[in-house]
């Protein structure tokens, strides 16, 4: 999908096509971090909600 877009403003307006097509591995690797971060809290969040269900799940296995 995103190559047909790109395709569709290449032929529309090629000087921004070739400019979006230099920065777009520019913002990928400038996000990269913010994605890491996500990673690792949503991990930390699923590591605190098992401990705090840890009881339920143990009751409700009896």
């Amino acid at each position: 999908m995103k190559f047909l877009l790109w395709c569709v403003l290449l032929v529309l307006c090629w000087p921004l096509a070739l400019i979006a097509l230099v920065l777009y591995p520019l913002v990928w690797l400038i996000l990269l971090p913010f994605r890491l971060l996500g990673i690792a809290v949503e991990g930390a969040l699923g590591l605190v909600w098992a401990i705090v269900t840890l009881p339920a799940r143990m009751l409700r296995a009896r």
